[in-house]
C-alpha cells in the first residue's frame, strides 16, 4: 500500500532543485517542494502531504494532524511507511 503522510517543512536546504527538509512524525527527510510551487509555494512551518520523496500537496495543521492520527490506527501500514521513509535519501 502506499501513503501520502503528512510531514511539517522545517527549512528550504536546495532553492534550485526546490528540496526542503520535513519532519513526519519524527523522521526528517529531504522532500521535493517544485510541485507546490505554481500555487504561490510553501515554505518553514507549513503541513504538506509527502509521497515518494515529493510534496504533493499542501494542508493546514488541523487536517495533517486529523490525517495522521487516522494512520496511525492503520497500523502495520503506517508503520512500514514511516521504515521506508526512514530508508529513503533525497540530498
Amino acid at each position: 500500500m502506499c501513503l501520502a503522510i503528512p510531514g511539517r517543512i522545517i527549512e528550504v536546504v536546495d532553492v534550485g532543485n526546490r528540496l526542503a527538509r520535513v519532519d513526519v512524525a519524527g523522521v526528517q527527510r529531504n522532500v521535493n517542494i517544485g510541485l507546490l510551487d505554481s500555487g504561490g509555494g510553501v515554505g518553514p512551518g507549513d503541513w504538506v502531504l509527502i509521497h515518494v520523496g515529493f510534496a504533493l500537496s499542501q494542508v493546514d495543521e488541523e487536517e495533517a494532524e486529523a490525517t495522521l492520527e487516522l494512520l496511525k490506527g492503520m497500523g502495520a501500514e503506517y508503520e512500514q511507511e514511516l521504515e521506508e521513509l526512514k530508508g529513503s535519501l533525497i540530498e
